[in-house]
């Protein structure tokens, strides 16, 4: 099964998507005896049904437009957990690179995972643009990767037991300034930027994919750059919520990014960071691709504080209209 959200003349509405890709049934249609509020929050509605099998209709009574696409999930419970340096080549060329402060050849390859996070102001729709902000525009990179996304509360999950608490799997980017993360060590501000988290389109349920083997690609203006499979991450999606979740109560529509493959642009020689105009497209064998452009941005206006809501141009989020989206 494959959910989304989109947006449809102003409304926020959760979606089942055929097995096409091309047309919907609203979870309203599709599962109408579950609480309004999951017709409207893919949070809610993987909470209700990460609870109980479900299947979903086979054709969608709705042709989809690609620009109602919004993230599938657009406030998760917790910041986006991410994993650094998860693939054997990639942990090498981001070392050699020097962008990855302090280290050295022979920390290359971490003993334990690399556990960082970014806010969920960052996710942004799965064909958006990817958003240059005068002054954080200089060295802006992308990063193919797989996305977990939770579907069972749990701490202290073990690894025999963490996939009963995945729902499915998604498309991520895991979009990057080198240099605020090089500067500042840590990598919160580097990667956490509005906008640097392109998600989607859909959400595969689990039952759906053998995620222990299949291809992820990265082009970027139509030439490939980076290319592998999940058979090579150094900790596997298990480990990696069994690690999170001795910190961390897991819940359901939390979201894992699992780590990006070698062929990230400071793997270059020089390094080939996105410019106004450059085309990522992201995709993973089993579920689909995300498709974003680079595209320098004015400054956000300073507004004055006031109450209410308003919607994000990037994620499509409700936001506070007092903060700065």
């Amino acid at each position: 099964m494959k959910l989304a959200t989109i947006i449809v003349d102003g409304q926020r509405k959760v979606v089942v998507i055929d097995p096409s890709g091309e047309r919907y049934t609203p979870a309203a249609e599709a599962f109408p005896d579950l609480a309004p509020s999951t017709h409207e929050d893919m949070v809610s509605l993987i909470a209700e049904i990460g609870r109980q099998k479900r299947s979903a209709p086979l054709e969608g009574s709705t042709a989809i437009a690609i620009d109602d696409l919004l993230p599938p999930i657009t406030n998760p419970p917790h910041n986006v957990f991410c994993v650094g340096k998860n693939y054997h080549a990639h942990a090498h060329e981001f070392t050699k690179s020097g962008f990855d402060a302090g280290a050295t050849a022979a920390e290359a390859i971490p003993e334990h995972p690399i556990i960082f996070t970014k806010p969920s102001s960052s996710l942004a729709r799965p064909f958006g643009d990817i958003p240059l902000w005068p002054g954080l525009d200089e060295a802006v990179d992308y990063e193919a990767e797989l996305a977990v996304v939770i579907g069972k509360a749990g701490r202290f999950i073990t690894a025999e037991r963490a996939l009963d608490h995945v729902f499915g799997y998604t498309v991520f980017n895991d979009v990057t300034a080198r240099d605020l993360q090089k500067k500042h060590k840590q990598w919160f501000l580097g990667k956490g930027i509005d906008g640097f988290g392109p998600i989607g389109p859909w959400i595969v349920t689990k039952d759906e994919l053998d995620i222990a083997n299949v291809e992820i690609t990265c082009t970027v203006n139509g030439e490939e750059r980076q290319k592998t499979s999940t058979k090579d991450l150094i900790f596997d999606i298990l480990t990696l919520i069994e690690v999170i979740s001795r910190s961390v109560t897991l819940l359901p529509g939390d979201i894992i990014a699992t780590g990006t493959p070698a062929g990230v642009g400071i793997g270059f020689e020089p390094p080939r960071f996105l410019k106004d105009g450059d085309k990522v497209v992201v995709s993973i064998e089993g579920i689909g691709q995300i498709a974003n452009t680079a595209r320098l941005q004015p400054l956000p206006p300073q507004s004055p504080r006031v109450t209410g809501y308003v919607t994000s141009p990037v994620s499509g989020r409700g936001l506070r209209s007092d903060m700065q989206d």
